[in-house]
């Protein structure tokens, strides 16, 4: 992704509180807790209240993670996690992602989340309604 990555690039917009547990000892957010940061991007798409995105009987999950750091982030304060549909498969979409801190980039990354039936544990195809969806929330953005 290029570096002039801006939240309005993004559909989705999700805030998410710093909390002091989520420093190391170099004072700024650990790096396992921006994949946290990444997940409350993911679940308003995946579980937002406009549209149906999983079958009955389904559950998604996260099959890739591409995570690329820009800048430390830290505490106290909050971040701002922006999400975009970056493609639509059979049965997977992946989620195109940014993280902020008052404004500026802190992260990047590409998420790839497959919908599987939850008695076989396979991948299940998106439904015709959850593509059609999905795809109308695609946008071209930096990658």
């Amino acid at each position: 992704m290029t570096t002039d990555i801006r939240i309005e690039q993004f559909p989705w917009h999700s805030v998410d509180k710093i909390r002091y547990g989520d420093t190391d000892r170099q004072g700024h957010v650990n790096n396992a807790v921006f994949a946290t940061f990444l997940e409350t991007g993911r679940v308003e798409v995946l579980y937002d209240a406009r549209a149906r995105v999983a079958e009955p009987d389904c559950a998604f999950v996260v099959a890739r993670l591409a995570l690329d750091f820009r800048a430390e982030i830290l505490w106290p304060g909050e971040v701002t996690i922006g999400t975009r549909v970056a493609s639509v498969g059979r049965s997977s979409l992946t989620l195109a992602q940014a993280v902020f801190q008052d404004g500026r980039l802190a992260a990047t990354a590409e998420t790839v989340i497959v919908q599987v039936d939850e008695a076989t544990r396979k991948s299940r195809p998106l439904s015709p309604g959850a593509t059609e969806w999905l795809s109308r929330h695609t946008e071209a953005g930096p990658s």
